[in-house]
């Protein structure tokens, strides 16, 4: 095949807030050429996610952060377009760490995990791997589960209205859980109690969110699904009930000043847990890749029989990807976001 130009980010500073143009370096390159054992993975759709963020930083995580001058780390689906490894055929869907770039090297021995061949004939579109049927959704799965929400129980979810927590939040009220989201603005809690069938929710935009979460919760909260940290997760500590479960799956408000911790003030409310005898689990979707093939399985039968849904935002243009990430940070996007970074090729 002739020689296509690699579009990509580097990172070359680890951000302090907002990701800029510094931070995360625009440019082109040749592709390199493949050798034995080896494919070469064109990107389709790039996911954006908050982990993204964390990836940037030097904080101890469950991974390594990304190395400065390195291309930035993410999740894609692409097409192997060029190939000497019998199991990733040109042509085939292929779902793994792409990274921020439109042509990757698919070789398992210098990425964080092997990229996996997706289901032909596709049960979805391909931006739904990165949503619903990708880690996204999984992680919505796994967290409801250990969470445990029971019939007639108060199940609170924050960021209630992106990918993770309105998949967890459907999944608890089909628990027979009452489900309360907090979400950034009026309009996505409109569409969370109008179209997915939450019973409330509750605008952090709002001057006295407090009081209204106090109101959507009269019997207190046995389940948090946790996404956000800081003062809602605090708040959110200070009505759990007696034998409480709190899974947290992320804590998105922080992670814009992982680099700078001056300014960052511990949870209040975190004596609660012991008062209450509850349980707060953290956990990584990545822990339980056993269980892919099994989740993502009755995640699509529940989309194909319309019990499930979801939405994204999908952003053209690998070029754009960091912008998109500070928007997806501060809210500003609905449901997965991706960016469509090139279109599928047809292969004879």
């Amino acid at each position: 095949m002739n020689s296509p130009i690699n579009r990509l980010f580097r990172l070359r500073n680890r951000p302090r807030g907002r990701v800029g143009e510094g931070d995360l370096e625009w440019g082109e390159e040749p592709v390199v050429e493949i050798g034995d054992g080896q494919a070469l993975v064109r990107t389709l759709y790039l996911s954006l996610d908050p982990t993204n963020r964390v990836w940037m930083s030097r904080v101890r995580s469950y991974i390594a952060p990304v190395e400065l001058g390195a291309v930035m780390r993410g999740l894609g689906v692409g097409q192997v377009v060029e190939s000497r490894r019998a199991d990733l055929p040109v042509g085939a869907y292929v779902l793994g760490f792409t990274g921020w770039q439109e042509y990757c090297v698919a070789d398992d021995f210098v990425l964080e995990a092997p990229f996996t061949v997706l289901p032909d004939p596709l049960p979805a579109p391909l931006s739904a791997f990165l949503g619903l049927l990708g880690h996204t959704g999984i992680s919505a799965f796994i967290g409801v589960e250990l969470g445990d929400p029971r019939p007639g129980e108060t199940f609170v979810v924050s960021a209630a209205a992106g990918a993770v927590g309105s998949i967890a939040g459907q999944l608890a009220k089909q628990r027979g859980a009452r489900v309360v989201g907090i979400a950034g603005g009026a309009e996505k809690c409109r569409r969370l109690e109008a179209e997915l069938g939450f019973d409330a929710c509750v605008d952090r935009h709002s001057k006295d969110w407090r009081k209204a979460l106090d109101d959507a919760t009269p019997h207190g909260i046995d389940v948090d699904f946790e996404n956000v940290g800081g003062p809602i997760m605090d708040h959110v500590l200070g009505r759990l009930n007696v034998g409480a479960r709190v899974a947290l799956c992320g804590l998105i408000s922080e992670y814009d000043n992982y680099n700078d911790r001056s300014d960052q003030l511990g949870l209040r409310n975190v004596h609660q847990l012991l008062m209450q005898r509850a349980t707060l689990r953290g956990f990584i979707v990545t822990d339980h890749v056993e269980r892919y093939g099994e989740i993502i399985g009755k995640l699509a039968a529940a989309l194909q029989e319309g019990s499930l849904s979801y939405e994204e935002t999908v952003v053209d243009g690998l070029e754009n990807a960091r912008t998109t990430l500070n928007q997806a940070l501060s809210g500003e996007t609905r449901g997965k976001t991706v960016v469509k970074v090139a279109a599928p090729s047809i292969v004879e």
